[in-house]
């Protein structure tokens, strides 16, 4: 296949909107990431900067997109691992050129119309935000040389919010928005649950789940975007399911 990797996000859909993709298929390449080796010093700089504000930041492994393309078959994309310092340097660029961010959010749909989401804790690289529970690809979710990124949907919730992605009716497609070189991808899993069953199964595991990163759990009713204190890739997406209704 002749791939076209977009390096402007040219031909695709407006910055956030939410479409459908066909798939996804994510290349983990060996070596280090160009932006690693060329910022090298600056993402050192930044660290120490960035722990000397926060030092319950870890830096551990992630993996980031090199290029990408949207094709009929879905996203292709060409990444490698890196250091979660490397990351925090180029968000703070205002272009956010040299690579691609893309992780997944499993949007959590309940019995009585809610969607739930998390919202994160103040030791946390995003403080105080609300937004699904997810996180960034890690080298856990490579299989071969490919992302598995249901198995990262499945990691990060289980781990976050005890609740078990097995146990939800998996929707049959993708969904995808973007903003600022960050890449979305959707998926909805609907529990047999209330919003209240689901929050107060969420608070229970916040007692003794090891990784305390979260501050708590919210039920969102509506596209309102000052209910909460939305991270911003959020947006799209309570504003496309709570106006468009997808039923997978």
């Amino acid at each position: 296949m002749n791939l076209h990797f977009s390096e402007d996000f040219a031909g695709w859909p407006p910055e956030q909107t939410v479409f459908p993709i066909a798939g996804l298929d994510l290349r983990v390449l060996a070596g280090d990431h160009p932006f690693y080796v060329a910022e090298l010093e600056a993402i050192r700089e930044n660290w120490e900067r960035e722990t000397a504000a926060n030092p319950a930041l870890f830096d551990g492994r992630m993996v980031f997109q090199k290029r990408l393309a949207l094709t009929e078959s879905g996203l292709v994309a060409e990444g490698h691992v890196i250091p979660f310092s490397t990351f925090m340097w180029w968000r703070r660029q205002p272009d956010r050129q040299g690579g691609i961010h893309l992780f997944a959010y499993p949007v959590l749909e309940t019995s009585d119309g809610a969607l739930v989401a998390i919202r994160m804790g103040n030791h946390t690289a995003n403080p105080g935000q609300v937004y699904f529970a997810a996180g960034s690809l890690e080298p856990e979710d490579i299989s071969g040389n490919r992302c598995d990124v249901d198995g990262n949907m499945r990691r990060e919730v289980l781990e976050e919010t005890g609740l078990d992605l097995s146990d939800a009716d998996a929707g049959d497609h993708y969904y995808a928005s973007h903003v600022r070189r960050t890449v979305t991808v959707l998926r909805l899993f609907r529990f047999d649950l209330t919003a209240d069953q689901m929050i107060a199964k969420i608070h229970a595991h916040m007692l003794v789940a090891d990784d305390k990163e979260i501050a708590g759990a919210v039920a969102i009713l509506s596209a309102d975007p000052k209910a909460h204190p939305y991270n911003i890739a959020m947006l799209p997406v309570i504003d496309w399911y709570f106006g468009e209704k997808p039923r997978s």
